[in-house]
């Protein structure tokens, strides 16, 4: 394939010869960037199939500009003439074509389109989507990063900058922050390639942005804690105090019932007629008249322990005393438990439920807007039902807050796969349901959802695509990637190839927080903002000693107390 047969204002086909090019006026990029690349040879909606000169990208490889460097690259951005503008498009995919000596043919997805800046060649202007087609014969340009400065740069939007585009030093990437929470996001990418540390970055960079914030953070492991103690409040189960009444009747019977199949049915219809009667002998319950068994409504742990006792010593109960056993067994063991004392503590019960919520959702803040929940020392089988119960009372809330000056509130979870499983790994549990329930409405009532995982194929189907903007790191698993692959819109498909050549602390960004997809490279974050989340070193570690019996015992001694 022969460049010089280019026609050079772009409207003509390979083999109509027009050799001229535009004088280099001050400020104008390089001659790499000037001089085409390749031509188009097919358009469909979405993209183009082009043809590039393999004499051409080699040239560009040595330019000083890291951008035109990469021209033909998968995964860079070209630039193809349209009328007086220039269309914005992403090399996917890149073969050797016999059909076209010493050139490459290519797949190109369109990003968008801008004008041409009348001294430079460059794009300014830019506005994602295409309303004006190339034909073929159309000519391809390298993108500059003077192109890219332009692209990327803030269009006015509240946005946080949270790295570098690739392959730049110098571009930063933003985030708009209305467009990011506005329509939930996600962060995705396997164990070790910082992962946790990226999510630490843009929570604070979100944090930084607005100081008065709402955000709600679901730490299964307790790595946050570390990162948001002067900007956030840490709540564990030394201080979290979580009312039990606060769950309604599906989380009861997760705590409450062992049982299985028909047992279990009669087990729930006999535990729903006590609870709600215990709650019917509260105060409240009387002012406000007729109340459910899912009300919110203080009651003692001793009275519905009594009424289970009664209602066992009836006669008419039309059935053996096993199933008020069980559930009285339970309660009993609940009760007396120390690692469920942040749940049923042996204080009286009085209505916390407004302290509650403003601590947890951080209403008012008081410029510290996270609110980092560290459930890694609650009891395993019943973390589930403990997320399900705070999301719960964030959708709850924000349902009967409509009527009040909105308050968004940003529900972020570590270990989504968890809390959202899909059909095959789900156990019925209530917390997917809820988080299912918000990654689905919660738009509507100012409620934004972060989730962060490391095998985004062991999410509930659907909930991902929910997602408007989706952040992916290293994906090492062909599945999590053909997952991810299938909730990306298509203009970003040409990024997706590169998500298992990804480094550690990069990543590919796709949807409405962003201008268009990029490749970012993240900020290094302070080590005193940074979450407890680095691998140990075993060279380092097993090559000291001392002081190893004293850690053993002060280990078993709060493995004993069930403390941390």
């Amino acid at each position: 394939m022969n460049m010089q047969g280019f026609d050079r204002t772009g409207g003509g086909h390979a083999g109509e010869m027009v050799a001229s090019r535009p004088a280099p006026a001050h400020g104008r990029p390089s001659e790499c960037a000037v001089e085409p690349i390749g031509i188009v040879l097919e358009i469909s909606g979405a993209g183009s199939k082009i043809a590039l000169d393999l004499n051409r990208l080699t040239e560009c490889a040595q330019d000083a500009d890291p951008s035109v460097a990469m021209s033909g690259q998968v995964g860079c951005q070209i630039k193809i003439r349209v009328a007086n503008g220039w269309l914005l498009a992403s090399v996917r995919t890149q073969k050797k074509d016999a059909k076209i000596p010493g050139g490459i043919l290519a797949d190109a997805d369109f990003l968008g389109e801008g004008e041409e800046e009348r001294l430079t060649g460059r794009i300014h202007g830019f506005r994602r989507g295409v309303t004006l087609y190339p034909i073929p014969g159309a000519l391809v340009y390298p993108a500059t990063s003077e192109d890219l400065r332009q692209i990327y740069a803030s269009d006015g939007r509240s946005s946080v900058q949270i790295g570098n585009v690739y392959p730049t030093k110098d571009i930063r990437a933003g985030l708009y922050v209305d467009a990011l929470l506005g329509k939930h996001f996600a962060l995705l990418g396997s164990t070790g390639t910082g992962k946790s540390t990226s999510a630490a970055l843009i929570l604070h960079r979100i944090c930084d942005h607005a100081p008065e914030g709402h955000i709600i953070m679901i730490d299964p492991h307790g790595e946050y804690s570390a990162a948001f103690r002067t900007n956030g409040v840490i709540l564990d189960v030394s201080n979290l105090q979580m009312p039990y009444w606060l769950m309604n009747f599906e989380e009861h019977c997760e705590i409450l019932l062992t049982s299985r199949g028909d047992d279990r049915q009669l087990d729930s219809e006999i535990l729903g007629k006590c609870l709600l009667e215990a709650r019917s002998k509260s105060r409240l319950a009387e002012q406000l008249g007729k109340i459910t068994v899912d009300s919110p409504i203080p009651y003692l742990l001793s009275d519905l322990g009594i009424i289970i006792n009664n209602a066992m010593g009836k006669l008419d109960k039309g059935h053996t005393s096993a199933p008020y056993l069980r559930i009285k067994n339970k309660l009993e063991e609940l009760k007396t438990d120390p690692r469920y004392q942040f749940l049923f503590s042996g204080m009286l019960v009085g209505d916390t439920m407004t302290e509650f919520i403003s601590k947890v959702f951080r209403l008012p803040s008081f410029g510290r807007p996270i609110s980092i929940i560290d459930v890694s020392g609650v009891p395993s089988e019943i973390t589930t039902t403990v997320v399900a119960v705070l999301s719960r009372l964030v959708f709850d809330y924000a349902v009967w807050s409509r009527e009040e000056t909105t308050r968004p509130i940003l529900l972020v979870c570590e270990e989504a796969h968890r809390y959202v499983p899909n059909e095959k790994n789900a156990d019925g549990s209530s917390v997917g349901r809820i988080l299912s329930r918000i990654a689905k409405e919660g738009r509507k009532y100012g409620i934004s959802l972060g989730l962060i995982t490391q095998r985004p194929s062991d999410l509930a189907e659907g909930v991902l695509s929910q997602c408007g903007t989706i952040i992916s790191m290293r994906l090492n698993n062909d599945r999590d990637q053909a997952f991810v692959r299938a909730a990306m819109p298509e203009g970003a498909r040409g990024f997706l190839d590169s998500i298992p050549a990804l480094r550690n602390r990069e990543c590919i960004i796709c949807g409405e927080g962003v201008s268009i997809p990029m490749r970012v490279s993240f900020d290094d974050l302070a080590e005193q903002r940074r979450p407890a989340s680095a691998d140990p070193s075993f060279t380092q570690l097993w090559n000291s000693s001392g002081g190893e019996e004293e850690t053993v015992a002060r280990t078993v001694q709060r493995w004993r107390a069930q403390g941390r």
